[in-house]
């Protein structure tokens, strides 16, 4: 597994992706919702790899709830990047990463559209628990 970096636009916040297969075998969900869509954000996660944020200072980490609030959307506080999406279960975290904020040289697949509006509660938890990361670490400077 060789990482993925990347961050937002003021470098307030990096991101690093490691995941359990090529670049190229991961087609990012093009999520249809106002949100997503307004910030041209496509996620991509591997429930086998790893996501790490390094935030500089707390307080540029911004949580963001919309549609039915049961997930945060991560989001830059300084430059207003989309950084991914979090959902807290009572012992860990899962996640995924808007693939807008990787690094060049990322080949993914074309991007394809989901529309998690149309799911209930438990189908988006039941999905989440699936795809996204399981192993996520939010690790703040200051």
């Amino acid at each position: 597994m060789s990482p993925l970096t990347g961050g937002c636009h003021c470098g307030s916040i990096a991101v690093e992706v490691a995941l359990s297969g090529a670049a190229n075998s991961y087609a990012p969900r093009a999520c249809d919702c106002d949100f997503c869509r307004k910030h041209g954000a496509a996620y991509v996660s591997d429930p086998r790899g790893s996501l790490l944020l390094q935030v500089r200072e707390s307080d540029h980490l911004g949580h963001y709830r919309q549609g039915s609030g049961s997930a945060e959307m991560l989001v830059c506080r300084h430059c207003g990047v989309l950084l991914g999406a979090l959902y807290r279960e009572p012992q860990s975290l899962l996640a995924a990463v808007n693939v807008r904020v990787l690094e060049a040289g990322a080949d993914f697949a074309a991007p394809h559209p989901v529309s998690p509006q149309t799911l209930t509660a438990a189908q988006k938890l039941q999905r989440w628990r699936e795809l996204w990361f399981a192993d996520v670490r939010i690790r703040t400077e200051r």
